[in-house]
């Protein structure tokens, strides 16, 4: 089967674009206070442009966990852990005077809030062209750690999820995303500047041919649940309701570009992909992306 599969990172565009009322278009979000340990993360190119935005997750000290299809063909990053890291976006200045979002870290942040990295990888990501196996994860490892994020997200162990694709549990386990996406986007809105959020979602589905063992789609439809957005590629997706730190997956695609509830994650729980997180850049070296 063939299909169209968007990714939900944003370009440079929408990362600087006005912001919008404060309302989902696919459900009921919470403005994130807990997971200190997401971050907005700003892709760069070598001459330190800025090529888009995703979301992305602390792990451990300096490893940042996100998309691969954010960190492909990115040469550095620039995280910021503020959780309204681009909510004053001054569209004269060029930037959010509070955190320097997107060209800089503010004076004092650097290190503390805010932290650069020019070692990015992806686990061999190739623009979903090996769909449903897109192996879309990625890393960012810091220069240094944030010194004010005390969260650290854990990883799943193996298989965790394989029980959900089949059983009762299959369409009544929640999980939550947290992320810096878009509050709304349709044809004929544009998405808002980035604060992090946070909302719950149902899984649906593991064995479709869009998901295979690989991906797993969950539905943020219905009352009191909402779905990923323009700009929450990377972002984790925990295992359960609220304050859980255990990741499962990253955020990867939707089949539509307006944010209808139904989302796409890359799971984690397989024991090929913990063995390249857990590998990491200290025990398997590997060239930065080019």
């Amino acid at each position: 089967m063939r299909t169209t599969a968007i990714a939900l990172a944003a370009g440079a565009a929408a990362a600087v674009a006005a912001s919008l009322p404060a309302r989902a278009t696919t459900g009921d979000w919470l403005d994130d206070d807990v997971h200190d340990e997401v971050g907005l993360v700003v892709l760069l190119d070598e001459d330190g442009e800025v090529l888009g935005q995703c979301s992305g997750t602390l792990i451990d000290d300096l490893t940042v966990l996100t998309a691969g299809h954010c960190t492909d063909g990115a040469s550095s990053a620039r995280v910021y852990f503020q959780r309204d890291a681009g909510a004053r976006y001054d569209e004269e200045l060029g930037l959010d005077p509070t955190t320097g979002f997107p060209e800089a870290c503010a004076p004092g942040t650097l290190g503390v809030w805010c932290v650069e990295s020019d070692r990015l990888y992806d686990y061999g990501f190739d623009d979903f062209a090996t769909f449903p196996d897109t192996h879309d994860a990625g890393l960012v490892v810091l220069d240094a750690p944030p010194s004010a994020v005390r969260g650290r997200a854990e990883l799943p162990a193996p298989h965790v999820l394989d029980p959900l694709a089949r059983g009762p549990e299959r369409n009544r386990t929640v999980f939550t995303v947290s992320g810096f996406g878009a509050r709304e986007a349709n044809p004929y809105v544009v998405p808002g500047v980035r604060s992090r959020l946070t909302a719950t979602s149902l899984t649906t589905n593991l064995r479709s041919s869009l998901n295979d063992g690989f991906n797993f789609q969950t539905n943020g439809n219905g009352r009191g649940f909402s779905g990923a957005c323009t700009g929450d590629s990377g972002a984790p997706v925990f295992l359960g309701d609220g304050d859980s730190d255990t990741i499962v997956a990253v955020a990867s695609f939707a089949l539509s570009a307006w944010c209808r509830g139904t989302d796409f994650s890359y799971r984690l729980d397989r024991p090929e992909v913990l063995e390249w997180i857990g590998g990491g850049y200290l025990d398997t070296p590997r060239e930065p992306n080019p």
